[in-house]
């Protein structure tokens, strides 16, 4: 069992250095950027990451493949592992919808991009020379000169039946939005089949009594998820709830799970939480 923190989006990109540094120093195993419409580019905050730690995996949670070219990704990607070899993992989803239309990147079946994207990019990543004429993708005999030694593990962040068995097929690992819960964990992971895939598991965390913060996370998670807020599994309320909801998502399957802390001051949280689950 792995244990995550996640680099909010709405946090000053300055302040990724010393949040780094912080987990570096502490008992988690992974930090995660993210790459949404607007905030920060998730290449730029993993090389960042990298750089500054030393034993921490990065993870990268996620890439939208409709802004990505599978070659260019997988030349960032093998470009970062061969620099930190065995700490780094590579997310790539469909990309929300609405931001992809805003940049003219709408794919006509996000279903095909995403499963094309991901076995170019694994392909690519493990030195292979790479022909596709897919319905989305199309490389004609490209290769990376500096392949990885060892190529990263590539996870597809997807929630929705059909992509969860598309990660199954072709992914590595599958990464699950924040507000599942233990139900949908199970059920993700018979959708997915197989083993020796990896669930991460992203939950909202807020250690504090305010009951408006709660009500906020719930209702933006089951407004993406498609339930009622009273079905969205969180972190939230004093550290020992926030460890036991924890301990609920590995015990009903996830491999990592990824601590999303709430507000501009988000490590006292996480030390908190650490300090529960030790």
């Amino acid at each position: 069992m792995r244990l995550g923190v996640m680099f909010d989006r709405d946090l000053p990109p300055e302040s990724l250095t010393p949040f780094c540094r912080h987990l570096d120093a502490a008992e988690v195993d992974d930090v995660w950027v993210v790459e949404d419409l607007g905030w920060t580019g998730s290449i730029s905050s993993a090389a960042t990451a990298l750089a500054v730690t030393e034993r921490l995996r990065v993870g990268i949670g996620i890439t939208p493949a409709p802004l990505r070219n599978p070659a260019l990704l997988a030349m960032e990607l093998g470009n970062l592992a061969r620099m930190h070899p065995r700490r780094l993992a590579a997310g790539i989803g469909h990309g929300v919808q609405d931001w992809m239309r805003q940049v003219g990147a709408l794919a006509p079946s996000p279903l095909a991009l995403l499963e094309e994207t991901v076995v170019a990019v694994r392909a690519l990543l493990r030195g292979e020379t790479v022909t596709l004429q897919g319905r989305a993708v199309r490389i004609d005999g490209v290769s990376l000169v500096h392949p990885p030694a060892t190529a990263p593990p590539v996870l597809a962040g997807v929630v929705r039946p059909r992509s969860l068995e598309l990660s199954g097929r072709v992914a590595q690992g599958t990464i699950l939005p924040e507000g599942v819960g233990p139900t949908r964990i199970g059920e993700a992971r018979e959708a997915i089949g197989g083993d020796g895939h990896e669930l991460v598991v992203f939950t909202h965390l807020y250690v504090g009594g305010d009951p408006a913060v709660g009500a906020r996370l719930a209702a933006g998670s089951a407004e993406f998820l498609r339930v009622d807020p009273d079905e969205v599994v969180m972190a939230v309320g004093s550290p020992e709830v926030a460890a036991d909801q924890v301990r609920s998502l590995w015990e009903a399957g996830a491999d990592t799970v990824v601590l999303r802390p709430f507000g501009p001051d988000p490590l006292p949280q996480v030390d908190l939480v650490l300090a529960e689950l030790r």
